[in-house]
Formats: structure tokens, C-alpha cells, sequence
């Protein structure tokens, strides 16, 4: 089976699929002075582009790693998660407590979904 890798680079690609499940890692690129819930917005955002990406949607999402360096900030990110949601499709859900490489960031998502036909 082939696995697809959109936008490779040397060190990482936006999203590899195999199988037609994708992966694919955000962290805020636009604002990282933005609080908590900016960054999680961003995220989002992100999130969704690389979905579209790949013919698929935040319905399709299947489990996301939630890296996050206080939990302090916790309720923020759980503020907005749980409007970005449809009703009746969170996925499965890890969070970790983390020093990520970049002091800016606050939370850093690795996300799993299911892709578009063209992907199975």
C-alpha cells in the first residue's frame, strides 16, 4: 500500500496517510503570544485546512495527543475544544504536561483522522 506525504520536507511532512488514516502535527503559526485559547483557535484553524486537505473533516477526526506545557490553561483549551466539535463527534483524547522546544508555545496537538476515498 502507498503511503501519501503532503508537502514532505526533510525533517517532516503536513500530513502522511497510510491506509487512508492521516497524521498530522499544529502548533499556533501565526500568533504565538496569543493566550491558550488563541493558540488553540489556531490550531484549529490549522487543523481544518489540513483536512480539507485531504477530503475529510473534524467529523472524521479520530484521536488527538494534546501537549500542553501548564495545566494551569487547561480550562481554556477545554473552552474551546468543546465548540469545535460537532455534537456527538469528539475523538479520543491524551493530554500530556510537556516543555515543548519553542518557550512561546503552549500546546502543540498531534491529530489522527480518517482521510478522503482518494487516500484509502
Amino acid at each position: 500500500m502507498k503511503i501519501h506525504r503532503i508537502n514532505p520536507c526533510k525533517r517532516w511532512s503536513d500530513v502522511t496517510i497510510f491506509n487512508g488514516i492521516a497524521s498530522f502535527v499544529e502548533v499556533a503559526e501565526s500568533d504565538t503570544s496569543a493566550s491558550m485559547k488563541g493558540q488553540v483557535q489556531q490550531i484549529f484553524d490549522q487543523a481544518e485546512l489540513q483536512l480539507e486537505s485531504i477530503d475529510s473533516d473534524k467529523s472524521r477526526i479520530l484521536s488527538v495527543t494534546v501537549y500542553v506545557t501548564d495545566f494551569a490553561n487547561f480550562d481554556e483549551l477545554n473552552e474551546v475544544w468543546d465548540s469545535w466539535f460537532p455534537e456527538g463527534c469528539a475523538p479520543s483524547r491524551a493530554c500530556v504536561k510537556v516543555e515543548l522546544a519553542d518557550p512561546d508555545l503552549l500546546v502543540e496537538m498531534s491529530f489522527t483522522a480518517a482521510a478522503g476515498e482518494k487516500y484509502q
